[in-house]
């Protein structure tokens, strides 16, 4: 019996991380909690010239700004979550999807909103009120130029890592853009204050029309047209983050470059391949392999190499036993 002592493992080489956030995930969250104070802060004027003056399209533009801010927060909490639970064991791909539950919540949030203002709107159509437009109209373009500026807050943040990197060419401006286009957090949270943007111009339409040309019918009208196109997006947020959340497949084409570039030598066929999501323009990969004249794992990974979205693979390799005996 040898006395030599047990080997050691060097793990270093295989060791990989399971972090698949975006350098500019940190700019974002900052942006998140400064449009959440800024929209409670107009909802607040918002709601209380609203119930003064009478308009009904200003109360609903505040309510649904006050909504919105719920959201916006919720946006800023989940992305401080995923975070802390990024180097966690208790989450196998990080923490990630919490992101994309809250972008989840904020559709199902966004979709109430819509109906809500609806039910009102309707309602109110049947019915004469009183409106002092001149007064809800000045805090209705306030509303306009708050959300306009939250929006601008928004984009400056997910641009601002592209443009930390502006050496970067071409190829990896575009994985950039792929990943914000897949952020689906801060992608619900951008779509909010933009529903808050739509709804004030129609806020602002309402009270004009009343205001010059002595249309009161016009208020609740706008504010019914305004719950039509939330709803349609609350369903756009609600599609693509459920998407996520139950694993769908990744993408037809990126499943095609997977496959044509371990199939390629002409030897090696695919007999399971699984690609879901897994970060902001990240996916992962289950592949098992069966080829007559098998190569180690190492080297199929190098082929997916070109696959710049793709940050994770599992590999298996096996030999078809019906297939010609090795060389």
């Amino acid at each position: 019996m040898s006395d030599a002592a047990p080997h050691q493992h060097d793990l270093a080489p295989f060791a990989h991380s399971h972090h698949f956030v975006d350098d500019g995930a940190p700019a974002r969250e900052r942006a998140l909690w400064w449009v959440t104070w800024i929209t409670l802060a107009t909802m607040a004027v918002e709601l209380g010239v609203g119930y003064w003056a009478g308009s009904l399209a200003l109360v609903a533009d505040g309510w649904h700004m006050g909504t919105h801010a719920l959201a916006l927060g919720g946006a800023a909490l989940a992305t401080v979550a995923s975070r802390r639970a990024r180097r966690s064991t208790r989450f196998t791909f990080g923490g990630w999807k919490i992101e994309v539950l809250a972008a989840y919540t904020s559709g199902l949030l966004l979709m109430a909103v819509g109906v809500w203002i609806g039910i009102d709107a309707l309602r109110a159509l049947g019915t004469v009120r009183r409106v002092a437009y001149g007064e809800a109209l000045v805090v209705g373009v306030l509303g306009l130029a708050v959300n306009v500026a939250c929006a601008a807050i928004l984009s400056r943040a997910a641009g601002g890592a592209h443009h930390a990197h502006g050496g970067h060419g071409p190829e990896q401006a575009a994985a950039h853009d792929h990943a914000h286009a897949h952020d689906h957090n801060y992608g619900a949270a951008y779509i909010h204050v933009l529903a808050d943007a739509f709804t004030s111009v129609l806020a602002i339409a309402a009270l004009a029309g009343g205001l010059w040309w002595g249309i009161t019918w016009l208020d609740p009208a706008v504010a019914l047209v305004g719950a039509a196109v939330i709803g349609r997006w609350a369903l756009g947020v609600l599609r693509d983050s459920a998407r996520v959340l139950v694993d769908a497949s990744a993408p037809p084409k990126l499943a095609a470059q997977v496959r044509a570039l371990i199939e390629g030598d002409g030897d090696a066929k695919l007999a399971d391949l699984h690609v879901w999501q897994v970060g902001p323009g990240c996916y992962a990969a289950a592949l098992s392999i069966v080829a007559d004249r098998p190569h180690a794992p190492a080297r199929y990974g190098a082929r997916l190499k070109a696959v710049r979205s793709l940050r994770h693979a599992t590999i298996e390799v096996h030999r078809c036993p019906g297939g010609a005996s090795p060389a």
